[in-house]
């Protein structure tokens, strides 16, 4: 799921902090605004721009960050919107609810997780691409940018 790869150059420290820096970005909105899906993708957009005209590798991974945040948001945001409705309506809590709030869990955990993992090896100055994220990462995040 995680894939470790020499980058196209060795990363100056300053350069490891930021991409670093770009995935605690998501981890510090979630102590913000927990129960709102759409505080971590405004963190990392403010990051990303923040950071569009950097050196190709904080490019890279503050690209990879937002989207891994793009992809977050509707799976949350349904779950945030269904929870809402269950407890705030004549609506019983359904086993497809609990499964997709379970699911919306594990999938939020697994991200967590992968996010804190990729954070370090990014500080290291170490190329972490996510399976599921890394071609589209690759295709929208050029080194000529």
């Amino acid at each position: 799921m995680i894939n470790e790869t020499k980058f196209a150059y060795e990363p100056s420290e300053h350069e490891a902090e930021k991409a670093s820096n770009s995935y605690l970005m998501s981890l510090v909105a979630i102590i913000a605004g927990l129960p709102l899906p759409i505080v971590n993708l405004i963190a990392s957009l403010i990051f990303y721009f923040g950071n569009i005209r950097g050196t190709y590798f904080v490019r890279w991974h503050c690209t990879q960050a937002l989207l891994s945040q793009l992809l977050l948001l509707p799976i949350n945001t349904i779950c945030f919107w269904w929870t809402i409705m269950a407890f705030t309506s004549a609506t019983t809590v359904s086993f497809a609810y609990v499964f997709y709030l379970t699911l919306t869990l594990i999938i939020n955990l697994m991200e967590f997780v992968f996010t804190i993992y990729t954070a370090i090896q990014s500080r290291k100055g170490i190329h972490v691409e996510w399976w599921a994220l890394s071609k589209l990462t690759n295709s929208i995040c050029k080194p000529s940018n």
